[in-house]
């Protein structure tokens, strides 16, 4: 009698189990949803997003305030997840700049024609919108002399190692433009241009090359090309830069020039984290805690 009393207390417990097993697999379920959707959102929010970075520096060689809207390396695509130029054009808005300069790789060197026309219409839409553009080629960008007309004929305004004095308000400023180019240990910028160290000087260069820009002496210099880093890692900064994988765990943070505003002697040199990414085919953005971004460089009198 006691055996046979036992085998139905063994079916109630057994049934009285196997709900919370299925209870505790859909909880299971529920959590991996709930993560992948955060993950998504993540994703998203870093890469189809576009943020507003504001600098600002004074100078005895301004009378009046100067506001600088700093676009780079949009590397146009016309892949699902690419910013659209309407909603480029609109942050560039925001800022409400005196003039806009852009800093190369507004394609890929892979790109096809309609992604170059996007790159195109870009600039020739913030022209409409009534801004003056001054554009530096990156070694993206198409380096052809038939190009170089073409945006030239569109009213992009290209320094191709070229000096311009514009006037803003009631400061004369020179702008000196610079193609893409890694220097040799012997080549020095102050050969290519005579620099008046009186007037204020702004350098628009594609690539970061911090010590040679210092010894140009250029009041501001503006740079793009990092992607600023890509993804930007807790405690350990960017994922690539200076041509590394990791730099902050190899050399002096100090020395990393990813994105940012970084003094040099006798200026600034700012760094834009650009608003796109490199993508090759069937590749996703990746950028993380690095979101694309139009720069808003406001100079004002010391």
């Amino acid at each position: 009698m006691q055996e046979t009393q036992q085998i139905p207390q063994q079916e109630q417990v057994i049934q009285e189990e196997t709900p919370k097993k299925r209870k505790s697999r859909s909880s299971c379920f529920s959590g991996m949803a709930k993560l992948l959707l955060i993950l998504i959102l993540v994703w998203w929010f870093n890469n189809c997003t576009i943020k507003i970075t504001k600098e600002n520096i004074t100078s005895s060689k301004v009378n009046n305030e100067i506001k600088i809207s700093v676009i780079s390396d949009y590397h146009a695509s016309e892949k699902k997840f690419s910013l659209k130029n309407d909603y480029v054009i609109k942050k560039i808005n925001e800022t409400n700049p005196d003039i806009v300069c852009v800093l190369g790789d507004m394609h890929s060197n892979n790109a096809t024609e309609s992604e170059k026309e996007k790159s195109l219409s870009l600039m020739t839409d913030i022209i409409r919108e009534g801004y003056r553009l001054y554009f530096v080629l990156g070694e993206h960008d198409d380096r052809t002399n038939s190009y170089i007309s073409e945006m030239e004929e569109k009213g992009i305004i290209v320094l191709n190692n070229e000096k311009k004095t514009i006037t803003v308000g009631k400061t004369s400023i020179n702008l000196y433009g610079i193609s893409n180019a890694y220097f040799s240990p012997s080549f020095d910028l102050r050969n290519e241009f005579d620099i008046d160290r009186k007037e204020f000087n702004i350098l628009l260069a594609h690539i970061p090359m911090y010590s040679d820009y210092e010894k140009f002496g250029a009041d501001l210099t503006l740079c793009g090309d990092t992607h600023g880093g890509i993804m930007q890692l807790p405690f350990i900064g960017p994922a690539y830069c200076n041509d590394q994988f990791f730099p902050g765990l190899r050399s002096d943070k100090a020395e990393i020039y990813d994105k940012g505003l970084f003094e040099y002697n006798g200026g600034h040199i700012f760094i834009t984290a650009g608003l796109g990414n490199y993508i090759k085919e069937k590749s996703l953005p990746v950028r993380l805690f690095n979101r694309p971004e139009v720069a808003l460089i406001t100079i004002s009198p010391d």
